[in-house]
């Protein structure tokens, strides 16, 4: 990965501004949930959570939108990679967009809108852990899914700054992994805790 630094202006303000935008959107959503599962502030604004829970999920849509954009132009702003520039680095970089869509439109579909955007934290749980595909195949296929779709962009585009930003989305989601997995493992833990109790 070392070698990349080679090729990549680090300092160039969009690519900065993809890094932070990278960083921002899963801090952004965590501290947001978790603030909404402490106080319920967002619930009471919209009258319901599930209407809290749908303005978020329409909020993280823009910042995503954001992040994709500043992700491009910073690959389009710094050079390309010879090695990468070739039919075969394209076609590879389309099959990995296309695994990539794959796992983000099938966890979408198992979750639904809700499970996507962080409704647990909102009080709107599953009935049971979602385990049917993608999950049946990969834990998180959602983050790995989005991350493979920034991968396979970066080799359509041959561009060392955009395998290197996607190591920052591969970063950022592995953080907010851990973050998320153990604080959802609990409000569930809760939820049997409360129904045993009825």
């Amino acid at each position: 990965m070392a070698w990349l630094f080679g090729y990549v202006d680090v300092t160039d303000s969009g690519f900065i501004a993809a890094v932070l935008s990278i960083a921002f959107n899963p801090l952004f959503w965590n501290v947001v949930a978790r603030w909404e599962h402490k106080t319920r502030a967002l619930s009471r604004v919209f009258g319901s959570p599930r209407a809290a829970c749908y303005c978020l999920g329409a909020v993280i849509l823009v910042l995503n939108c954001v992040r994709s954009h500043c992700f491009t132009e910073a690959m389009k702003s710094q050079p390309k990679l010879e090695g990468l520039n070739c039919c075969w680095a394209y076609y590879m970089g389309l099959a990995v967009l296309a695994v990539g869509t794959l796992f983000v439109i099938t966890s979408f579909l198992a979750l639904g809108f809700t499970g996507t955007f962080l409704g647990d934290y909102f009080g709107i749980l599953k009935d049971a852990k979602v385990t049917s595909f993608p999950f049946s195949v990969l834990d998180n296929p959602m983050y790995w899914g989005s991350t493979a779709i920034y991968l396979g962009w970066s080799l359509m585009h041959a561009s060392p700054a955009g395998l290197l930003l996607t190591a920052v989305v591969a970063i950022s989601y592995t953080i907010a992994m851990l973050y998320e997995g153990p604080f959802t493992e609990e409000i569930y833990r809760q939820k049997q805790k409360e129904a045993k109790n009825k």
